[in-house]
């Protein structure tokens, strides 16, 4: 039966590589797949990965409907044997419904690949929707690190390596980026509660206010 299955996970985490990983193997099978992203890293119409891996992809679009693509597609003699859908935390709620009626209308398996939540903790209502929708979600299984060590579970904003709560919920950035930058930072929870990113760590070790612990 096809299915609708959300994998999810923290930023670099691996999500972009796996559906790389599923394009290549399918189509290296002789099937062929239609490939929704939104916002990604590369820019306009691409789908890619850390590692240095791309693709093109379509680019998603403010209120398209994504089901209607799909049946014009088909209709004008295209394939698509399955879907993939990239930064799908993205999509609008009304999307995502729209590719659960690919999968139930059309017979077609739909990938969709997504973080949970945004730089605040708040879940974005694209994944939300996912998550309620889903026949299975899948937490991905390559476990990001938080500057400290511990498991990275929560997604920090950053401008000049500090951490930032306010702002819109989408912002376009990624880890990584030079000081000045709006960049991502993946944190335990501990640490995103203290708003304690890499950086200001760094800035308290080093500074003279910080007094050394006696271990006598």
């Amino acid at each position: 039966m096809p299915e609708l299955v959300f994998f999810s996970g923290t930023m670099d985490c691996g999500k972009s590589t796996l559906a790389l990983q599923i394009e290549h193997n399918r189509s290296t099978r002789g099937l062929v797949g239609m490939i929704f992203t939104r916002d990604d890293r590369a820019g306009e119409g691409k789908l890619s990965s850390r590692l240095g891996l791309v693709t093109d992809a379509v680019e998603v679009e403010d209120g398209q409907d994504l089901y209607a693509f799909l049946v014009d597609h088909l209709s004008k003699g295209g394939r698509a044997d399955y879907v993939i859908a990239d930064e799908a935390q993205f999509l609008a709620p009304e999307q995502i419904d729209q590719l659960a009626r690919v999968v139930d209308d059309l017979g077609v398996d739909v990938y969709a690949f997504g973080i949970t939540t945004d730089f605040r903790s708040k879940l974005f209502p694209g994944s939300q929707r996912l998550v309620e929708l889903a026949d299975r979600v899948e937490v991905l299984q390559v476990e990001a690190l938080c500057w400290c060590g511990a498991r990275a579970t929560h997604n920090a904003r950053t401008v000049g390596g500090e951490m930032v709560v306010e702002g819109a919920q989408v912002v376009v950035g990624d880890v990584n980026r030079s000081a000045d930058e709006v960049g991502y930072e993946v944190l335990c929870r501990r640490h995103h509660r203290r708003r304690m990113t890499s950086a200001t760590a760094h800035a308290a070790a080093l500074s003279p206010d910080v007094l050394p612990v006696s271990t006598s």
